[in-house]
């Protein structure tokens, strides 16, 4: 009955609702209840509400949009788009540069109505729930002619939301959590009660509190924080530090800061209502609720394969290659499976070399699922995975992944009569690491299974060629210097150590090399042909995979990688001792980092500052005579004494000083200035 009723639902939600594209003139109500009027559909907008441009770009409207905030790095779209600052402070020049005939703002962006009025179409998109977030990503389609995929979208989320309410259904309302989304730095702050925020803990089954007060963000007492007695917190990636005030008396007297019931996930997840909202509710209820999830009897859904895909590789002995989507454990698992046409030998990171492997195979689980399988262990969840995609786990090599299927790389690489083909998926943001350096957490005797990331980057090689067990092992070794290669020039950060290294891996890095069929070939190095195509697929592989993962590329904006280094600009300029408030001087700062000769220098410092950290660099004397430079060109005067950051490595230290010293002395003038005036 159960599975009747989910079928049900989502039938009812593959329905179209107002799914027609618009007629122009096109008009509607914005949040705001202004009336809006479109003559024809925009050619160029500029979002400066990150959920807004999420929505746009899901939807495939990448090419009307020209200019977002730095806030937005997800979709993989996002990359190359122009930045014109951040959420809070937009730099409206910028914006007025792009020409936008559209600009979707905020309420809280207050100049851009003074500023724009006249000169463009101003919509206010603001989600105060999940239902509205859905309009408005049908309501995106009918303007931009992209009905099928809003509505495809709205589905999807929708029917994990379904799933997860009759998840829940089943757990007695006296076991319910009392879950709070945690905000703030040093002291606890949350959402209003009106907030869709507190409507995603009720989607997710927990019970949320009720302060009395409305808002995005409402300060919480003592008090109000011990009556409600919260049993789960959850915050977003820049709510960790909070952690260190909740140990204070009173504050650690709670039962989620006594039983280590805090969690936090990406920021672009919790912190907005747009079109991953099924995806959160499901992440945050698997938290919640491990123990009753990961009980079969209370499964929702058939474990099978719901969807095949057909995928296209050039090699005489693939039988078959197919991306499968499976229902396991409530939750849409994705694969990557290649069949051969005879069994071969293959080297795997993961499960050694094996003789008789008739398929390989790469399985996305998603991170609501990650707790329930890593109880299992590594074997029983290989069986059961491989049970359900009906394949023999005896003639099976397979890898486990958190990054998704969807964003797999296919490369192939040729000279001559020789090919190579990889598939790659990479996340690097959330537990890459610096072999050599950073510390091992996981001690094998006593191993628990509780240390997945969603970060890894897993490797399928194959080749037209037969590789002798020689070439397969050394093919490794080229496969991974090429990894490595990637992670050094896209500048990926360790993890544990994000300012002063970059990273060599994730840690939990795997590769299948596949014997294959042909020529035979006994080198596999660096100053092999084969070698060389190894690499060269490797590296093209693992770069495509994490821009279409993580939105990373070279060319990816000077806060993106600031905060990678977890240097966050707003605590940087609230503890940098000067007479300037912290929030001036932040937007003195963000419109600096916008002109690409301040942001190419912290660039330059940041690579000056790993290489002085390895020790190829030791004085530091024209670097700075440089800092002196800079600073006194923001300034527009000349600057004799740098103030430099404190608790920084020495050249972050400086060349960041040499920016905030500058901005110091500009504003300090302009305010001067203007008080004279």
């Amino acid at each position: 009955m159960k599975y009747f009723n989910y079928l049900l639902a989502m039938l009812l939600f593959l329905l179209p609702v107002s799914s027609q594209a618009a007629e122009y003139p096109f008009t509607f109500n914005d949040s705001a209840e202004k009336i809006i009027t479109l003559q024809k559909q925009p050619q160029r907008v500029v979002s400066l509400v990150p959920s807004v441009t999420e929505m746009l770009l899901r939807i495939g409207v990448d090419e009307a949009v020209t200019g977002i905030t730095y806030h937005s790095t997800l979709p993989p779209q996002t990359a190359g788009k122009e930045i014109i600052g951040g959420f809070f402070r937009p730099n409206l020049d910028r914006v007025a540069a792009l020409e936008p005939e559209v600009i979707f703002y905020a309420d809280l962006q207050k100049d851009v109505p003074d500023r724009f009025a006249d000169q463009a179409t101003l919509i206010q998109l603001t989600a105060r729930s999940i239902e509205e977030s859905f309009d408005h990503i049908r309501l995106l389609g009918r303007i931009f002619d992209r009905t099928i995929k809003a509505e495809e979208i709205i589905a999807e989320e929708k029917r994990q939301l379904s799933v997860i309410q009759d998840k829940i259904a089943g757990i007695p309302q006296e076991q319910k959590q009392r879950v709070m989304r945690l905000m703030g730095r040093d002291s606890v702050m949350a959402p209003g009660d009106n907030s869709f925020q507190n409507e995603y803990i009720q989607a997710a089954g927990g019970i949320a509190p009720e302060f009395g007060k409305t808002g995005n963000i409402i300060p919480v007492s003592l008090e109000e924080w011990q009556k409600f007695n919260p049993q789960v917190l959850y915050g977003c990636g820049g709510d960790r530090q909070i952690q260190d005030f909740l140990e204070q008396s009173g504050w650690n007297e709670v039962d989620a800061v006594r039983n280590k019931r805090i969690f936090f996930f990406p920021c672009d997840l919790t912190c907005r209502a747009s079109t991953h909202t099924g995806y959160f509710v499901s992440w945050l209820a698997a938290r919640i609720y491990g123990k009753d999830f990961g009980d079969p009897t209370d499964f929702i859904l058939p474990e099978q394969v719901v969807d095949r895909k057909p995928l296209q590789i050039g090699l005489d002995y693939i039988k078959k290659a197919e991306i499968i989507e499976s229902d396991i454990k409530d939750f849409r698992n994705k694969t990557v499976a290649l069949h051969f046409s005879r069994p071969m030998t293959v080297v795997s990171t993961l499960e050694g070399q094996r003789s008789g492997i008739s398929s390989v195979a790469n399985h996305y689980f998603p991170p609501p699922s990650w707790g329930l399988g890593h109880k299992q262990g590594l074997e029983a969840l290989r069986q059961s995975t491989l049970k359900v995609l009906d394949i023999d786990p005896a003639t099976t090599a397979m890898l486990f992944t958190g990054a998704n299927m969807d964003n797999l790389a296919v490369v192939k690489q040729s000279f001559k009569e020789m090919e190579v083909y990889v598939l790659v998926t990479a996340g690097v943001l959330s537990n890459a690491v610096r072999m050599s350096v950073d510390a091992g957490r996981f001690y094998e005797p006593d191993f628990t299974g509780k240390n997945k990331k969603q970060g890894t980057i897993n490797v399928l090689l194959l080749t037209n060629m037969q590789l002798t067990p020689r070439a397969m092992t050394r093919a490794i070794i080229s496969a991974t210097e090429a990894k490595s290669a990637v992670l050094q020039d896209l500048d990926i950060r360790s993890s544990y150590s994000p300012v002063v290294n970059p990273a060599t891996g994730t840690g939990t890095d795997n590769i299948i090399v596949v014997e294959g069929a042909g020529l035979r070939i006994d080198a596999s190095g660096g100053h092999s042909k084969m070698g060389e195509l190894i690499a060269r697929a490797v590296y093209e592989g693992v770069q495509q995979a994490v821009h279409l993962q993580n939105g990373v590329t070279t060319g990816r904006s000077i806060f993106q990688r600031l905060k990678e280094r977890r240097i966050n600009l707003y605590e940087l300029c609230n503890n940098y001792t000067s007479p300037v408030n912290g929030s001036v001087l932040r937007k003195q700062i963000e419109t600096l980092l916008l002109d690409p000769k301040y942001a190419n220098f912290l660039k330059a410092i940041m690579a000056i500052s790993d290489d002085f950290e390895k020790g190829l660099i030791t004085d530091l004397d024209s670097l700075g005579s440089w800092c002196l430079t800079v600073a006194g060109q923001i300034a527009g005067v000349n600057v004799t004494e740098i103030k430099e950051v404190e608790n920084m490595p020495q050249v972050l230290s400086r060349g960041l000083g040499a920016l905030l010293t500058g901005a110091v002395v500009l504003t300090t003038m302009e305010h001067n200035l203007n008080s004279y005036k």
